[in-house]
């Protein structure tokens, strides 16, 4: 399993295929509410991709809200669900954080994976509230104080 931070529009692409397919075609979101203004080249953040046996299958990205990381579009292929990809796109994603100097972390987690967010640390800071139809709960979690800490994506 490899983990790299996306520095190319060809591996971009593949994190937005794998979002459509998650995302739109699996559970229904609309494509006008997939796809916004950070997933431009220009935009303030950070996207990370997790390749399994070579084939990208998993992404997810960050940027920085009122000093806060804010995870976002944390998916991964079905197929590959349960093989610790979720918990290689959020270190990463974590370690970017740290890197900026970020003290936390937040999402919108799907209310169905509460279990496996609090595994990792994070708590639920909200009541579940819906997000293009599905439920959600914001999720917090603090970071350790120092990036030193921290080792980068691999």
């Amino acid at each position: 399993m490899e983990t790299i931070k996306i520095g190319s529009a060809e591996e971009l692409e593949q994190a937005f295929l794998i979002r459509k397919t998650v995302f739109v075609e699996e559970q229904g979101v609309p494509l006008e509410d997939e796809f916004d203004e950070f997933d431009r080249p220009d935009a303030a953040c950070e996207h990370v991709l997790v390749f399994y046996e070579g084939r990208a299958v998993g992404t997810g990205r960050i940027r920085v809200v009122q000093g806060t990381g804010k995870l976002e579009r944390i998916c991964i292929l079905e197929p590959y669900r349960k093989h610790g990809i979720g918990r290689r796109i959020l270190e990463a994603l974590e370690r970017i954080a740290a890197e900026k100097g970020l003290v936390g972390v937040k999402l919108h987690g799907q209310s169905q994976a509460r279990g496996f967010y609090e595994k990792l640390g994070y708590a639920a800071a909200s009541d579940e509230f819906m997000e293009d139809g599905i439920p959600h709960l914001l999720m917090v979690k603090a970071l350790r104080d120092s990036a030193s800490e921290q080792t980068s994506c691999s």
